[in-house]
């Protein structure tokens, strides 16, 4: 008999910036047929599910409240419903949801679940989903290969730099924009960083060596002026506006959208595995400081990605060298 379980999750009654975000408790039922209970680890935080709390994005606008938040997690199956036969209790793996994964425990269909690699850490396989899927669509969508370079804005974010180091991967001569301190971040990544502003044009030319053949914008300001400046071929740009729909495909709860989700899941757990990106966590949050957390991502200076975890070995915070910089005059 599976016995009750005690969650802990963050729901919110109405649209709003982070702080309408409440700490609620409920017994969670037993996981269903091909279902099973996972206690989660990590969490990712993403800049969608802070539009969808505003009410800034409309796909799910007639959802009921209470509404819950989060869709990446990694964590360990602790129950199994009917039917479950490729996992077991205590199997490590990384999932996704439409809403609920910033909670200490989810019940998630298996469709929506891949088994962990061990080389993975947990932050990594937690934050993975959404801005991996975007990245990996939209650079499957471009078919970037070894003949390319590409110019990718906000090369330092969560998607960004994933896009920059799978494009790499692929062979592709890779030019990322941002502000001069991330510079030395990109470099370490192996991907040429362009400062933001003026004169940016001239400045993309002077590194490419070449034509740039594809341009991914995920700054949304003025990159499809930049790209028809820089020559880039009709159907080889991509903007924010498109980077939206992708996530609102990824989050979909039809059985083809969270199918083919999960396939992009395990293409990323495998490209990981092997090497082929790094995901930088720049803050790590205990879950009850989810408020923190969406609060630091709202800022626009995290590079990588935020985390949330359920049970961090520590809750003392260390100084991070982006806070050092913004704190110069």
């Amino acid at each position: 008999m599976t016995r009750s379980i005690e969650v802990v999750g963050y729901q919110y009654d109405r649209h709003g910036d982070a702080t309408v975000l409440e700490q609620r408790t409920r017994v969670l039922s037993a996981p269903g047929p091909n279902e099973v209970t996972v206690e989660i680890v990590c969490a990712g935080v993403n800049h969608m599910d802070a539009l969808i709390r505003r009410g800034v994005e409309q796909a799910w606008a007639d959802d009921p409240w209470p509404r819950s938040s989060g869709s990446d997690f990694a964590g360990i199956v602790v129950a199994c419903g009917p039917g479950v036969t490729a996992l077991h209790r205590g199997s490590e793996v990384i999932g996704h949801v439409r809403s609920g994964a910033h909670a200490t425990h989810v019940n998630v269909s298996v469709a929506s679940l891949v088994v962990k690699p061990r080389n993975l850490s947990w932050e990594l396989a937690g934050g993975m989903f959404l801005a991996g899927g975007t990245a990996l669509t939209t650079l499957d969508e471009l078919r970037i290969g070894h003949d390319d370079t590409i110019v990718i804005s906000a090369a330092a974010g969560g998607v960004g730099s994933i896009e920059a180091q799978l494009a790499k991967h692929w062979g592709a001569r890779v030019i990322g924009t941002c502000g001069d301190r991330n510079f030395d971040y990109l470099r370490q990544l192996g991907i040429i960083p362009v400062k933001y502003g003026d004169g940016i044009a001239d400045r993309i030319r002077h590194v490419a060596h070449g034509p740039v053949t594809a341009f991914i914008d995920n700054f949304g300001k003025d990159g499809e002026g930049l790209a028809v400046e820089l020559g880039v071929p009709d159907g080889r740009y991509r903007s924010s506006a498109d980077r939206r729909d992708v996530e609102v495909a990824l989050l979909r709860e039809d059985p083809d959208s969270v199918r083919s989700g999960t396939t992009q899941l395990q293409r990323l757990a495998h490209l990981a595995q092997l090497g082929a990106f790094r995901l930088l966590v720049s803050g790590l949050y205990p879950l009850a400081d989810i408020v923190e957390a969406f609060e630091d991502l709202d800022r626009l200076h995290a590079r990588g990605k935020i985390v949330l975890a359920t049970h961090p070995v520590a809750a003392y915070r260390t100084l991070r060298a982006r806070d050092v910089h913004e704190a110069l005059p």
